[in-house]
């Protein structure tokens, strides 16, 4: 596999503040990668210079993603569109005619369940179907590599958990690469192929691991799979903060 993207050995700071440092990861095509790391330690940071948003005091960034679709934390769709046009918006941004982007995004409003809600605003959704609208929005960009900021967050666990069993799914058939952040342990595991994990800010790289599981073994929680992967994280993590 060629990679498509290598940050090596990425440093950050604002003032006297350290968020980042001797980062290192890869991601390749197709490939969906997991960043598992506490709230504040400097996630979001790595994600803007990995996008070109921010630039590293130190290493590099071979590849970076300045054409990804992004989602960002909460989703910000924009509250005078509808649903049909905040997910046309970067159809509507290359000039493409209004027909044509309808059309376009109305292929996908079903894996998306967003049939019956074309003409929905955003403050008629519920949340979880916000950061499904906001993740169709990324998808129309047509770039090969999705990047997500702690898609689901903000949401209550059940509906977490619907949405992770939901786009474990979607990824098999998006043929995209795809970088996600997030604190949440389980869901690393529920939709990553690799897992890269970051300790405490300043962050650096505590260890990596591959997840090996079937799609019905990452949606059951409760299963000696999911669970061994989980414990293998987990001895990692605590093994990486006692020797922080």
């Amino acid at each position: 596999m060629t990679d498509r993207l290598a940050a090596l050995s990425v440093g950050k700071r604002f003032g006297d503040l350290e968020v980042l440092r001797d980062v290192s990861l890869t991601l390749g095509e197709r490939e969906t990668v997991a960043l598992l790391g506490p709230s504040g330690c400097g996630k979001t940071t790595l994600l803007r210079i990995i996008l070109g948003l921010e630039r590293a005091d130190e290493g590099r960034v071979m590849g970076a993603l300045n054409r990804a679709g992004y989602l960002p934390q909460g989703g910000l769709l924009f509250p005078w569109k509808t649903v049909i046009e905040n997910a046309a918006l970067p159809l509507q941004i290359r000039g493409v005619d209004r027909a044509t982007r309808r059309a376009a995004v109305a292929e996908h409003l079903p894996a998306f369940g967003l049939i019956g809600f074309e003409t929905a605003y955003p403050h008629e959704l519920s949340g979880g179907m916000v950061q499904r609208v906001a993740l169709l929005r990324a998808l129309m960009t047509g770039c090969p590599v999705l990047v997500l900021d702690e898609p689901f967050g903000a949401l209550d666990v059940l509906t977490r958990h619907r949405m992770q069993d939901w786009l474990a799914e979607l990824i098999g058939r998006l043929d995209r690469a795809m970088l996600f952040v997030t604190h949440d342990l389980e869901e690393a595991i529920a939709l990553a192929e690799r897992i890269v994990i970051l300790s405490a800010r300043p962050a650096s790289v505590l260890g990596e691991r591959p997840i090996r599981l079937a799609r019905v073994e990452r949606t059951d929680r409760l299963g000696r799979p999911f669970l061994a992967a989980r414990d293998r994280l987990l001895s990692l993590i605590q093994g990486g903060a006692h020797h922080a």
